[in-house]
């Protein structure tokens, strides 16, 4: 939890740097361009998810060399993906925004923050690699205070190149790109330590590493939650794009918004982080009963700090919300739409454990089926909500969250008897 709110730090230090200079939309900018970035990356999670899992199943059964083979395997996949991302770029970068709806200044800034950002993709898709496989291994600490240092030097940066050099949305787009080179030093330099690891580049020449059964593996589960993931940022972009519809103040309300609805699902994703290695060592070991106690603790308690961080930002969210911005426009359509911030870390919560007790144990297909069912009835309501505006738009997103979990929720015990059939 800790770990994931130092990573949220990222985009609330650049959103609100950006809003010391009062410029609805550079704001605007910044958060299209940073919803970019995130529907170009965030799709490839999979690289991190699925690499937790099975590093953790592999952990599990005291399989030191699959442990090693796993990150061998992922890296070489991240390393494919953003090697093509970066041949993409002139193509990438200006059809992302026309489908985000960038106009005007807007698309300016957008242009501006996307253009630097994106040189480092691959950097991301290497971190997500190397933190999945550190995660897998319950190497939670180290990955904390890597993100930790990275944060303290990006807010740094993000205060010297914006609010002391007035590089604008350039100096934010920088400070990330660098912290980002930073982060991916540091979690190279930590698994370089592991046991496993150091099989590597013994493992990277070994034919067994790459054969046909290992690679299956690897595609499958990264397919599905690929498409998975892909379904969920199409969602968020669509909140995003129906925002941009109605202007840059809604537009920048919207980001701050999204600011505290991620503040709040990643410090809440330590509970799915927690999910996916404890039940993937449970599946891996085969005790179907510490599965079942895990799957019960990890949502009393998930639940409980859901419900604590909803009456935070209740009793707080309003002089928080409202710091984002020096524009008294965008302030002001902040509060009036902050209370679905506020439902939204309750409602969401049991979603992102049910995902990780998925992903733990491998059941992706079905992670996809409920997840392709939560994004029909969000597009649905999104269209029969467009006339109540952005009431509207967070009222489907919220049912989105909640289709999730209820689809999650009837699979689970037929998934269970046959992942355990026999114990």
């Amino acid at each position: 939890m800790l770990t994931n709110v130092a990573t949220a730090l990222f985009g609330i230090a650049d959103l609100w740097v950006i809003g010391r200079l009062g410029d609805a939309n550079a704001q605007a900018g910044v958060e299209l361009g940073a919803k970019f970035m995130m529907g170009l990356l965030v799709v490839f999670n999979f690289l991190r998810s699925g690499t937790v899992a099975l590093t953790a199943q592999a952990a599990g059964r005291g399989d030191t060399e699959s442990q090693g083979g796993t990150l061998v395997r992922a890296c070489g996949a991240a390393l494919a993906i953003g090697l093509v991302l970066l041949a993409l770029m002139p193509i990438a970068i200006p059809a992302g925004l026309d489908l985000l709806q960038a106009k005007g200044g807007v698309a300016t800034a957008a242009g501006a923050y996307v253009g630097i950002r994106y040189w480092g993709g691959l950097l991301w898709l290497l971190n997500a690699v190397l933190v999945g496989w550190l995660i897998g291994r319950k190497r939670v600490r180290p990955v904390l205070w890597i993100e930790v240092a990275a944060n303290i030097v990006h807010i740094a940066l993000d205060l010297l190149f914006v609010l002391v050099l007035g590089w604008g949305v350039e100096g934010v787009a920088t400070a990330t790109l660098i912290s980002e080179g930073l982060k991916l030093a540091a979690a190279c330099a930590v698994a370089a330590r592991e046991a496993p690891a150091r099989l590597a580049l013994r493992l990277l020449r070994h034919r067994t590493t790459w054969d046909g059964a290992a690679l299956g593996i690897l595609f499958r589960l990264n397919r599905d939650l690929f498409l998975r993931t892909l379904l969920l940022t199409g969602a968020i972009l669509l909140l995003v794009r129906a925002g941009a519809q109605q202007g840059p103040v809604v537009l920048a309300a919207n980001g701050i918004l999204y600011q505290l609805f991620i503040l709040s699902a990643l410090i809440l994703d330590g509970f799915e982080s927690a999910a996916q290695v404890l039940c993937g060592e449970a599946v891996g070991a085969r005790d179907r009963t510490r599965f079942q106690r895990l799957v019960r603790t990890t949502m009393i308690w998930g639940i409980a700090f859901g419900a604590l961080i909803s009456l935070i930002y209740v009793a707080a969210g309003g002089p928080f919300a409202a710091s984002f911005s020096t524009d008294p426009a965008v302030t002001a359509a902040t509060l009036l739409y902050l209370p679905w911030a506020m439902l939204l870390p309750l409602i969401g919560i049991p979603s992102y454990v049910f995902d990780g007790i998925y992903i733990g144990a491998t059941w992706t297909r079905a992670l996809l089926a409920t997840m392709a069912f939560a994004f029909a009835a969000y597009a649905l309501l999104l269209l029969a909500a467009a006339p109540f505006g952005n009431h509207g738009l967070w009222l489907a997103f919220s049912v989105f969250l909640v289709a999730r979990a209820v689809g999650q929720g009837a699979l689970l015990p037929r998934l269970e008897r046959r992942a355990f059939a026999g114990r």
